[in-house]
């Protein structure tokens, strides 16, 4: 049954995804092997993808520090393992009605495959795992910006992928320019919490992707410090891990740490326990509350990847999706790494508990003395 690129877009408008563009096969002829589209399907000749938008206002609790709950929610896990899914799942039912296999991609990241099992075919490990991001830039979607962070020309940065192989032959749409839609303004790099994104000025720190026809670019983001933030282990953006930890001051800016272990240390602390915590036995409390309910947790609200790239890109008419008043009215905040005041003691939730239950029984506890002259 006939199929073309411009029935699957009407159907992808009719369904309520927002953003659709078709790249052919040969377009990832060079990916890795674990990351390409025609080792996870011998057969495509296509790749399909889509963007679901990112709600503007999803952002407005983080920016305010008022609420965070929405940002894993609607901006972030739902959005990627639930909201878009369903309707990526209904275009590829429409593909198979008409007799072509649709492969859908599963919302993951190709950090992780090829680590843990044994190859089942071929020598290659299981769980091939394609970059959406690159892959919807071969397909003409977007543009990759300066970040890492997907932009495209109607929402900017305010989308969410997905991906569809299919072996049926469609009319690709044409690859966009490095700076169609980025303008390079440095904004992302200035505002991100962990410093993990170079200077825009800098032309060694720039990672090229060539899909034959054509080559772009973008910064070569430091993923260990981008993580960290993401998962709430920078102070100065996250009032949880400040709260249970003020006298850390982990220097994420300057971290070396890989993604990998970012992850580890993040996870880890999300969804440890400390028995001599008082009341709630939770490492930090709200780590493993939004965790557990959402099975995921993002805190930092990409305040320069995202917010700060969105109101550049508002402000220089970049986006198609227009509001009657710009997103920041106000400075945002950010919180200091180092402690307000460094803790004298040694166990803090012991003592607030006796300091407030029973005054005065720590008397003499710690006492710091100088330097008595008599002695020396």
């Amino acid at each position: 049954m006939k199929l073309t690129s411009q029935m699957i877009k009407d159907k992808a408008a009719e369904l309520g995804i927002d953003c659709v563009a078709i790249g052919n096969i040969e377009r990832f002829k060079d990916a890795p092997k674990l990351m390409s589209p025609s080792t996870y399907f011998p057969g495509a000749k296509s790749v399909i993808a889509v963007a679901m938008r990112i709600p503007r206002g999803t952002y407005r609790g983080i920016e305010e520090g008022t609420h965070w709950h929405n940002y894993t929610f609607y901006s972030y896990n739902k959005l990627n393992s639930l909201f878009r899914p369903r309707l990526s799942y209904e275009l590829a039912c429409f593909i198979e009605d008409h007799g072509w296999e649709a492969v859908c991609h599963y919302p993951a990241v190709p950090e992780g495959n090829g680590t843990t099992k044994e190859p089942l075919r071929d020598g290659i490990p299981p769980d091939v795992v394609c970059s959406v991001r690159l892959i919807a830039a071969g397909c003409g979607l977007g543009e990759i910006g300066f970040s890492k962070v997907f932009l495209t020309k109607k929402f900017g940065p305010r989308v969410r992928l997905g991906l569809i192989f299919t072996d049926c032959e469609l009319e690709p749409d044409p690859i966009l320019d490095t700076g169609d839609i980025c303008i390079h303004c440095g904004a992302c790099a200035r505002e991100c919490p962990g410093n993990a994104i170079p200077s825009v000025k800098d032309k060694n720190k720039r990672l090229t992707v060539s899909y034959g026809e054509k080559d772009v670019w973008y910064g070569d983001v430091r993923m260990g410090r981008c993580t960290l933030s993401h998962h709430g282990m920078n102070n100065e953006c996250s009032p949880f891990l400040k709260k249970e930890f003020p006298n850390m001051a982990f220097d994420v800016r300057n971290s070396e740490m890989t993604e990998e272990e970012a992850y580890i240390l993040s996870y880890t602390m999300a969804k440890g326990t400390w028995g001599r915590k008082p009341e709630d036995n939770s490492v930090i409390g709200y780590y493993d509350y939004i965790l557990t309910h959402t099975g995921y947790f993002a805190i930092c609200g990409a305040k320069g990847c995202i917010r700060a790239c969105m109101n550049a890109l508002e402000k220089a008419d970049k986006i198609e999706n227009k509001f009657h008043n710009p997103f920041y009215y106000k400075k945002s905040w950010t919180l200091s790494n180092n402690p307000e005041k460094v803790s004298e003691g040694v166990n803090p939730y012991r003592e607030e508990y006796l300091d407030e239950r029973y005054p005065g029984i720590r008397e003499n506890e710690y006492v710091k003395t100088g330097d008595d002259p008599e002695e020396n």
